[in-house]
């Protein structure tokens, strides 16, 4: 090797070890930032911290909504005066209960869960918070129990949470447009992909799906939508929030 490739490589080994402190140190400001915002505006909630705990105690994947998020979820449940809610993908039942806890007495929340595993913690979660006479927890499939709903007349919802997986997003983001009404407010969570949401040479299935969704949002004329990056104790992502405006 001569010279000038050993200064080369020299330089590149130095830009990629400065590169990845800085990474480092984002990710700890972007955490310390979480936790300070965590510890200021949500607090401790025994509920909802035993239902983190049981959750991971039980080995269920660590992708809950954060708090703040769940916060936020609790909020626009109560500004857009929600009475009905369906959520797609239960998990643990955390982001459930942040909803539940706004809805009024006589609300309720629909929530669909594949796993057997997961809805069971998930129901036991949800009774530990108190909020079981408002949640129904519903398993299998939620691409097989949509269908269903309109059937049943449960809909229209006021409020559609999707956070489920996400190459089927598009076709769960098609059901909520067909559960919902003029007013709803349809949320979808994990859109960014950690930035991957502008590779359309990506392979990944979950960033395929959600460029599918992003691109049948933005042609879609019954809603009116945005889409925010988030950073945190997450890492990177993001979510999409649309408004029903109409039915076609």
């Amino acid at each position: 090797m001569n010279v000038l490739a050993v200064v080369v490589a020299s330089v590149s080994g130095r830009a990629a070890q400065v590169e990845r402190t800085i990474r480092e140190m984002t990710n700890d400001t972007w955490n310390a930032v979480d936790r300070y915002f965590t510890d200021l505006l949500v607090q401790a909630d025994p509920a909802l911290d035993a239902a983190m705990e049981a959750s991971e105690a039980a080995g269920l994947p660590g992708i809950s909504v954060s708090p703040c998020m769940g916060k936020l979820l609790h909020l626009l449940t109560r500004m857009h005066r929600v009475r009905t809610i369906l959520e797609i993908g239960t998990l643990g039942g955390y982001s459930t209960i942040w909803m539940a806890r706004a809805l009024p007495a006589d609300g309720r929340l629909l929530t669909l869960e594949a796993d057997p595993k997961h809805a069971e913690i998930a129901r036991s979660n949800i009774a530990r918070a108190g909020v079981s006479h408002l949640v129904d927890v519903r398993l299998g499939p939620a691409i097989e129990t949509l269908p269903r709903l309109e059937g049943e007349g449960a809909s229209p919802f006021d409020m559609i949470f999707i956070d489920a997986d996400k190459p089927s997003t598009p076709e769960y983001f098609g059901w909520a447009l067909q559960l919902s009404r003029p007013g709803s407010l349809i949320i979808v969570d994990n859109v960014v992909r950690s930035g991957a949401i502008v590779d359309q040479t990506s392979r990944d299935a979950s960033v395929q799906g959600m460029r599918r969704f992003a691109a049948m949002l933005a042609s879609e004329p019954r809603v009116s939508a945005t889409a925010i990056q988030t950073v945190g104790g997450k890492g990177y992502d993001g979510f999409a929030l649309a408004l029903v405006s109409s039915r076609l």
